[in-house]
């Protein structure tokens, strides 16, 4: 298994290319379909999926772009069904002042659940607390965070969706993964696991 950070993406936001064998994911979609496009070539890869960690606009920036060119179904979390298509929902008419919707998802997954694509098997955690549907990606010993936790902070909860409640129990429940897994986040550098929950302790014993 390969992992290729597709920077850069808009708004900083990290879009990770999954790659075994001849099957690749896509975790967020932020980059140029063109930088999407050539390193599925040079992977000589064909891309399976859109995995989504949450709906927020900078995490989906360039998915209808993508989608159209390589025919990948979109995965999004059912917490999160309503925000791609809704301006207001996904953050985008409030940094903006003005609406954009983003294609909905052509599957939505619980908590729980399964995702496997050849060899590539996901097992999706929801984190609510960012966003009602914040999910990470789990496949080995590595997690794709989204905007859930980052190597040094973890994400804003004053958006529609967000919860300050339930962003400290999803913190305590990714803490009962081991602390030597590498999460890969929606922003900024990865980072070891327990590095990154020594960062925010104190949020956490709130």
């Amino acid at each position: 298994m390969e992992i290729q950070n597709l920077t850069p993406g808009g708004y900083a936001g990290n879009c990770y290319l999954v790659t075994s064998g001849h099957t690749a994911v896509l975790i967020d979609c932020t980059a140029p379909v063109t930088c999407v496009t050539e390193a599925l070539q040079k992977a000589n890869a064909t891309l399976a999926a859109i995995l989504l960690t949450h709906g927020h606009f900078d995490h989906m920036l360039t998915v209808a772009e993508v989608k159209a060119a390589t025919g990948a179904a979109i995965y999004l979390s059912r917490g999160d069904e309503e925000l791609p298509a809704d301006g207001a929902k996904n953050a985008f008419s409030l940094f903006f002042g003005f609406d954009r919707s983003y294609p909905t998802a052509d599957h939505l997954f619980d908590d729980g659940a399964s995702l496997t694509f050849g060899d590539l098997s996901f097992r999706v955690m929801c984190t609510p607390g960012h966003t009602r549907g914040s999910s990470l990606f789990l496949i080995d010993d590595i997690a794709f965070t989204g905007d859930t936790i980052f190597a040094a902070g973890y994400g804003r909860y004053d958006l529609f969706g967000g919860d300050p409640l339930a962003l400290q129990q999803s913190l305590s429940a990714i803490a009962t993964l081991p602390a030597t897994t590498t999460i890969y986040p929606g922003h900024g550098a990865p980072a070891k696991l327990g590095t990154a929950l020594n960062e925010i302790k104190n949020f956490m014993e709130l």
